[in-house]
């Protein structure tokens, strides 16, 4: 144990003789461990936002659409071939299946809003069954959602997101007042609570209105929708969903041995789609830092060399009075590693730092530094200076004493 904490003192001793040279190469250090932990803290931070913003589809519910998502243009050019959703099958479910909830309908169009002066395009029109509010995690901020009446009598009632309020309304009340969706006036009959994360805001640009309005002013062969349906509870959803294609199979007279003409969407299997997508993306992400990590690995081992070097005499000085080649390896070994630790932990409080500045300042997203963030930072940082400080530590442990005393 003496000898242990006498060897650290001297490599300590000798990296605080080289102080400009030791800052300089624990630098680079901390500027690669930096990156790796505010990259990591980032990406984890956008998958828990991610999460969250597609658990606002509500967990228990799932989705039956014609096309699906994820396709190649030969699956959409087969698939256009299928016979469309329409309203109709939402009493055929609600009567074939016991562990459903509740059974609704949505279709979608896009098109510009005007308040005013103020102009929004691209906004996602909505056509909505009333009990979707129920089916799905959201909450109204102001005013109310749609209701049945509005959906039999076809009214121009609209129920608009959060960003269509902030950009028209904020500061006043938006209950009654009319907006133009196209050409045609809609009276704002509620808000809807702004969705929590960055990642979420598209989900905000919206606004609602009935499902019979919506087929009455977007009209098309068929009237297809989407049919959205909640099973009792979590456990029950895949019961569910084998209910549902059991009916559906038999109601759109699916053969035996077809395949199903629609497509059952979770909002897990679309996290799941998104997370395959952007793997590559996460990988190199984080493997892009890595570099300049070995960058600052190589800087230690050139130190390392040039510090073998320089105390040659030392080296041969001490081996002369009896210090063991194994004493010689510990110690340089030790200066590089303790080189590499501090520059790790700099690099981690930095990059704990700079990520929580990245995620709440600029994208938004709150996240707390996971502890694989942190052993990911003293992991590499230790395996750094051991990887590339043992060369040096090992010529220097070999250089022969009689040698060494004559190197000028």
């Amino acid at each position: 144990m003496r000898v242990f904490l006498a060897l650290i003192a001297e490599a300590v001793a000798a990296l605080w003789a080289n102080r400009l040279r030791s800052f300089l190469t624990i630098l680079g250090i901390v500027v690669g461990v930096t990156s790796v932990i505010a990259i990591v803290s980032t990406v984890e931070g956008m998958q828990n936002d991610m999460e969250q913003s597609f658990a606002t589809m509500g967990q228990n519910t799932f989705m039956v659409t014609r096309f699906g998502f994820g396709m190649s243009w030969q699956e959409y050019l087969e698939r256009r071939k299928r016979k469309k959703l329409h309203r109709d099958l939402i009493p055929i479910i609600e009567q074939g299946c016991p562990d459903c909830a509740a059974v609704g309908a949505e279709s979608y169009e896009y098109n510009h809003l005007k308040y005013g002066a103020q102009r929004m395009t691209w906004v996602e029109i909505r056509g909505e069954t009333p009990n979707l509010l129920e089916m799905r995690d959201f909450d109204v901020l102001q005013g109310r959602y749609l209701t049945w009446e509005d959906e039999r009598r076809r009214t121009q009632a609209a129920f608009v997101g959060y960003d269509v309020y902030e950009k028209f309304f904020e500061g006043e009340d938006p209950v009654g007042k009319v907006i133009k969706i196209g050409e045609r006036e809609f009276t704002v009959v509620g808000v809807a609570e702004k969705n929590d994360g960055a990642l979420a805001d598209g989900f905000d640009n919206f606004v609602a209105i009935p499902l019979a309005t919506h087929h009455k002013i977007y009209p098309e062969p068929g009237d297809p929708v989407n049919l959205v349906i909640s099973a009792k509870s979590f456990a029950l959803r895949e019961r569910a969903m084998d209910e549902v294609r059991v009916v559906l199979r038999s109601a759109r007279h699916v053969p035996y041995e077809a395949e199903d003409d629609f497509t059952m969407v979770t909002p897990d299997a679309i996290l799941s789609f998104i997370n395959d997508l952007t793997r590559a993306y996460r990988v190199l992400m984080v493997s892009l830092p890595l570099l300049s990590i070995v960058v600052g690995g190589i800087v230690i081992m050139n130190i390392m060399m040039i510090s073998v070097t320089e105390r040659t005499r030392e080296i041969g000085i001490r081996k002369s009075l009896g210090a063991q080649g194994n004493h010689i390896l510990m110690q340089f070994l030790y200066e590089s590693i303790i080189l590499s630790l501090i520059g790790g932990a700099v690099g981690i409080v930095c990059g704990v730092w700079l990520g929580d500045f990245i995620l709440r300042s600029w994208l938004e997203i709150e996240v707390t530094p996971t502890t694989m963030a942190i052993i990911l930072g003293f992991g590499i940082s230790t395996g750094v200076g051991l990887f590339f400080g043992i060369y040096p530590a090992m010529k220097a442990a070999r250089l022969d004493p009689i040698e060494a005393l004559g190197y000028e």
